[in-house]
Order: C-alpha cells, then structure tokens, then sequence
C-alpha cells in the first residue's frame, strides 16, 4: 500500500477518535474539560483537542493527493478510500454539531442528501465508463465546509469579537455550494441518466 493511500486511511482512523473525545462521559469520572478565555470569550479544552485533529485530517486530504499525483501514484483503491475519507470525516462533524444543536439538522440532512445522490450518478457513470471529477463548484462546497467546521470549533473567534457571525455565514454559504454542485453534476450527467436502461 502507497503512502497516499495510508494517509487516507490515517485520516479515516482519526474519525472514530474525534467521536470518542467529543462524546466521552467526563463528568462520569469526575473530569472536568477546562475552558479558557479570551477576553471574554472562551473555548474549551475539547473543541481545541478536536479542532487539532481535524485540521491534521484535512491537511493529509491536500497531502495525499498531492503525493499521488506527483509521484503517479493513484490507485483504483486510492479513487475509492479519499473521496470516502472526506466525506466521512466532514459529514462526522456536521452530525456531532447538530447533535448539539450548534447547526441545524435539515442543512446536514441536505449535504447527505446531495452527497448520497451525487455518488449514485457518478456509480453509474462510472459502470458506463464515463468518469465525472469534481468540478470547481464541488471543491469550492468541500473548502468551505472544513472551514465552517474550524470556525464553529473555534466558537466563533475571532470573528465573534467584531459580532459577525462567520461561522453560520460559511455554513450556509457551503450549504449553497453544495447544493449547486449538485445540481452541475447532474447537468453533466443527464445524458447518462437518460440513457441508462
């Protein structure tokens, strides 16, 4: 197995991670997650830890591919596992935000929706040997959620100093994204859907 492909495999084992410290019964073990300020804002020990990690994550998302494509090393099992990888990793995220109730439930329901959707089209263009990448509308929705899911990790800050709510305006933002890249995919998959049997 190539480096690219254990990164992406890497990035996978952090997920059950991230789950494991966010949903942790602390105050079952008298444990309690110390909170620091700033200035009167504060972030708490968890979101930090977290935060961390899911940055590591995504920064092996960039690294992998990037590895892969210089040194020509992508694989049939690398096209499968990165894809799968990002979306695990962001749609994990979002489920433990609305959990919270930090974002609200129908926009994680509407990202799934899309990527369930997308994925099926893009499995039956692929059976019909037609590859559909990602196009600048779908990268554009991947970008911006890892940022809104930094931002609302980050309560807000900096951003929360001058009162503009960053985090919900990348959200919804990637919300609109999302959808759009969605509908692009299916634009350019019509043909394929009209003459699949």
């Amino acid at each position: 197995m190539n480096l690219p492909n254990k990164l992406s495999l890497f990035r996978m084992g952090l997920i059950p991670l991230i789950v494991l410290i966010k949903v942790f019964p602390y105050a079952q073990f008298n444990y309690v997650v110390p909170v620091f300020d700033f200035g009167g804002y504060s972030l708490s020990l968890l979101n930090i830890v977290i935060l961390v990690l899911f940055v590591i994550a995504s920064l092996t998302d960039y690294v992998d591919g990037y590895i892969a494509r210089k040194y020509n090393l992508i694989t049939t099992f690398g096209k499968f596992i990165d894809p799968i990888a990002d979306k695990l990793l962001v749609t994990t995220m979002f489920i433990l935000f609305a959990v919270d109730g930090i974002v609200p439930i129908v926009v994680v329901l509407i990202m799934l929706w899309r990527d369930i959707l997308v994925d099926g089209l893009r499995m039956i263009a692929s059976s019909e040997g037609i590859v559909m990448s990602a196009g600048y509308l779908g990268k554009l929705k991947t970008v911006l959620q890892m940022l809104a899911i930094i931002v609302i990790l980050l309560n807000n800050l900096p951003f929360e100093m001058i009162a503009f709510p960053m985090a919900n305006f990348l959200l919804w933002f990637a919300l609109v994204a999302s959808v759009l890249s969605g509908i692009s995919y299916f634009i350019q998959g019509k043909a394929v859907l009209l003459n699949s049997k």
